[in-house]
């Protein structure tokens, strides 16, 4: 099989989104025609503190390149307090990250909500941009979750 070296790398992303906002933040931005990539891939929770550190440690070891976690507005989250739990919780990931020597750049958590479809897309673009600068995930891949 050869592979086309003047391919230009298009990174894999895993975007964790809550329900009740940021799913309907993207569902607005398609609604209204706003493009992001289509190498965005979302899961749906319940709750933006529903998204384990496994969940994010597992995307990088299956092929994930970047992940990022989007939750309702601090104070408008649906389960009152969730997105608190999720930021505290993701800045001690994010502590974990730098000791496996994974870029920080490669993980981000955005509160968008459900009226704000423009900066969904927005985020998704840019979030792309800086892992496609970054290159593809080597530090936690699995070879046996790569495609032949």
């Amino acid at each position: 099989m050869q592979v086309n070296e003047n391919k230009e790398f298009e990174p894999v992303i895993v975007a964790f989104c809550c329900n009740w906002c940021s799913y309907a933040g993207a569902d607005l931005s398609g609604t209204n025609r706003l493009n992001y990539p289509a190498n965005v891939k979302i899961i749906r929770v319940p709750c933006s503190c529903r998204v384990n550190p496994m969940f994010i440690l597992r995307a990088f070891q299956r092929g994930a390149d970047g992940v990022i976690i989007c939750g309702c507005h601090p104070g408008d989250c649906h389960y009152t307090s969730g997105n608190y739990y999720a930021r505290r919780r993701m800045t001690l990931l994010f502590s974990m990250l730098d000791f496996l020597g994974i870029e920080r750049d490669r993980t981000r958590v955005e509160w968008v909500s459900a009226a704000e479809g423009a900066k969904f897309a927005a985020t998704m673009n840019e979030f792309t941009e800086a892992v496609r600068a970054l290159g593809p995930n080597r530090r936690l891949e699995d070879l046996r979750c790569r495609k032949q």
